[in-house]
């Protein structure tokens, strides 16, 4: 045996430790590289397995998204930039009707009309477009827009909505709009023509009744001639009622701006209407209150139509008491315009109907039912409003709030009597003798009101005399001379009887009852003014002239010339030219009346002061005469005729045709007195259209 010594045996031992201690790191190692390799091939493949389900995903929602592209009805397709096409959905191609393939071609629908081309902020284009299918011919909206493609490349995609059906709606709904206003036109032609029509007898008649009138008839042929008068009136209003609510209804009426006085439109539409009240016993007054502008600028013709309409319907619905007119400025600085009545009221179930289109007052059927509604209508277009507040048994307010434009420089009503100046007026009445107190007190006077004859002397006996004295003459004849001699023997200065101008005639002189001087009611600022501030006697009875009596225009005859075909106009203003003082020279057609017009300026006759000219006339109308009388002038170089347009066409266009065809006056059919006499005095030499 071979013996080994202690080192070699250590030698052995360290290399066969290092041997084991090296196997076991390689054992170590290679399951760890073995561990590592399998680690990662479990990584791999769920990697792969993230990746397949990613994969299928997103085939998944290009499959959904490519169905529902084209499963939509609207039309899609993209082009590249050399326009050929890389993609169309089924709508698309179902709308080019085509069998062969379209994509990579440069294929484009059978367009019919292309309409305008718009532009968005991100450069998007949108345009209609009317094309040819297999369905016949459709509308389609395109809307285009720039997309980018996976690989890079910029495509033009085009989306198109079928819009034929809208189109066919909106086309259906612009026919139906044209029809709708061929067919206003139409009704505003046919009412101006009815209009004319109409206006034409109807001037006959009233003009005629109001000859008729001024002649020697019995008290029974009186009544029929203003029964016959007041009808053609009725009809004169109800023909502007329907004219003005198809001009408010088409939009065609226009307000104007002019400088107006409001002390006038008031009392004028009172004294107006003040007639047909006291024909039926009832009164009516007006009132402006202190410190409201006088001078205002606003439509003085829509205004004076609003009122009239209020005041007309209070007087119709009111049996006894009266009708009262307001005016006042809001804390607003708007015009207030009242109108208040005794009548039965109106119940609150019908206020607010009143006001709606062809509706009637309550317990009458007379009219257009349009009057209401045209005045709320009108209030509205100068922006304002229109109210009622009324309750049954109590009567009825109307109130228009009207913002108007107050003139400056215009002179306010002044105090005329010093502190203490008193005054008694002895009268019943719900408005005038209230309204009359104010105006009183206005002018500086402290006033007492008596509802009689015992009550004024009542208060006569227990004050001091006052300076002023007004009993109506409605207390009754004895009355008002009791009164006046009681108030005389105290010292009373100014005596005045209130008269309406049927109590005038009834009376006689006032002077008779102890009175100075009269006032007619309604009573007017300006009448009350001259009666207290420069106190008149009253002027005999016998002063006024004949209806009958001509009127003397200068030394030398007043020519008129006229033309009017129709028979009975022409004789009703002849007569009332003729009573002016005018010598009139009357032709049938406009073509003689332009040769007497030539042969006048020529001076082959005398020369005319003005012209009467009718618009429709046979051969040259009104206008055509016009227009050549205004060249002759200027070829002759002689002095303008005064031209006077008569029609009875009474629309803005008509007046505006009136005035560019070279008409200084406008005047309406019916023709009353009180417009041809206007023509004579001088000022109108001045005016344009009226």
């Amino acid at each position: 045996m071979v013996s080994l010594s202690s080192g070699s045996a250590g030698s052995i031992a360290a290399l066969f430790l290092a041997f084991a201690l090296g196997f076991l790191a390689t054992t170590l190692w290679l399951r760890f590289r073995l561990a590592h390799s399998e680690a990662q091939t479990a990584l791999r493949e769920a990697e792969i397995e993230r990746l397949r389900d990613e994969i299928w995903q997103a085939r998944e929602s290009e499959e959904r998204y490519r169905g529902l592209i084209e499963g939509q009805n609207d039309l899609i397709l993209r082009r590249d930039p050399n326009d050929r096409i890389v993609y169309a959905n089924p709508a698309f191609l179902e709308a080019a009707g085509s069998d062969e393939p379209v994509t990579g071609r440069c294929f484009s629908l059978k367009s019919i009309h292309t309409g305008e081309v718009l532009l968005t902020a991100d450069g998007a284009r949108s345009f209609d477009q009317e094309i040819e299918t297999g369905r016949g011919t459709r509308w389609i909206s395109w809307l285009e827009t720039m997309v980018r493609e996976p690989d890079g490349r910029m495509l033009r995609q085009s989306v198109g909505r079928d819009i034929t059906e809208r189109r066919r709606s909106e086309e259906a709904l612009a026919g139906a709009q044209r029809k709708a206003e061929a067919a206003s036109a139409a009704k505003s032609r046919f009412l101006a023509t009815v209009s004319h029509e109409l206006r034409t007898p109807l001037s006959g008649i009233t003009g005629m009744a109001d000859l008729l009138l001024d002649t020697g008839l019995t008290p029974e042929q009186a009544t029929y001639a203003r029964a016959v008068k007041s009808s053609g009136e009725s009809l004169l209003f109800l023909i502007d009622e329907i004219l003005d609510f198809s001009k408010i209804e088409s939009g065609k009426l226009e307000l104007v701006q002019e400088n107006f006085d409001l002390t006038a439109l008031v009392e004028g539409v009172a004294e107006l209407l003040a007639p047909r009240a006291q024909g039926k016993g009832i009164e009516i007054a007006s009132f402006i209150a202190p410190r409201t502008p006088r001078l205002l600028r606003g439509d003085l013709a829509r205004l004076r139509q609003i009122l009239l309409n209020l005041a007309g319907n209070a007087v119709k619905f009111t049996t006894q008491g009266g009708v009262g007119i307001t005016v006042s400025i809001s804390a607003e600085g708007r015009t207030v315009f009242k109108v208040t009545d005794t009548g039965e009221g109106i119940s609150t179930n019908r206020q607010a109907r009143i006001f709606e289109e062809f509706e009637h007052g309550e317990g009458t059927g007379a009219g257009a039912g349009l009057g209401l509604a045209i005045s709320r209508r009108l209030a509205e277009m100068m922006g304002g409003s229109l109210g009622v507040d009324s309750a049954p048994g109590e009567g009825a307010t109307f109130t228009a709030d009207i913002p108007l434009v107050a003139v400056k420089g215009e002179p306010q009503p002044q105090r005329c009597f010093p502190a203490g100046s008193r005054a008694l007026v002895v009268a019943r009445s719900p408005f005038e003798a209230p309204y009359l107190c104010e105006k009183l007190r206005e002018l500086g006077f402290d006033v007492d009101q008596a509802v009689d004859a015992s009550h004024g002397l009542a208060v006569l006996a227990a004050s001091p005399a006052p300076l002023l004295l007004v009993a109506d003459a409605a207390i009754g004849e004895e009355a008002a001379r009791a009164l006046a001699g009681r108030a005389t023997e105290a010292g009373t200065t100014l005596r005045i009887m209130l008269l309406s101008p049927f109590e005038r005639r009834q009376f006689g002189p006032p002077a008779a009852f102890g009175f100075d001087s009269y006032l007619v009611k309604p009573i007017r600022e300006r009448s009350l003014r001259s009666r207290l501030v420069e106190p008149i006697a009253l002027a005999p009875s016998g002063n006024s002239r004949s209806l009958d009596a001509k009127r003397t225009v200068g030394h030398s005859p007043f020519r008129v010339l006229l033309a009017e075909d129709d028979e009975v106009n022409a004789l009703l203003a002849t007569r009332l030219l003729e009573r002016e003082g005018a010598e009139v020279d009357r032709h049938h057609d406009g073509l003689s009346a332009l040769e007497a017009a030539v042969s006048a300026m020529e001076g082959k006759g005398p020369a005319y002061n003005f012209a009467l000219l009718d618009i429709r006339m046979p051969g040259l109308d009104g206008h055509e005469v016009a227009r050549r009388i205004r060249k002759e002038e200027a070829r002759l170089r002689h002095p303008p005729l005064r031209l006077v347009a008569l029609t009875a066409n009474a629309l803005q266009e008509d007046r505006a045709m009136a005035l560019a065809a070279g008409f200084d006056v406008f005047l309406v059919k019916p023709v009353v007195r009180e417009d041809l006499s206007r023509l004579f005095a001088p000022d109108t030499a001045k005016s344009k259209v009226a």
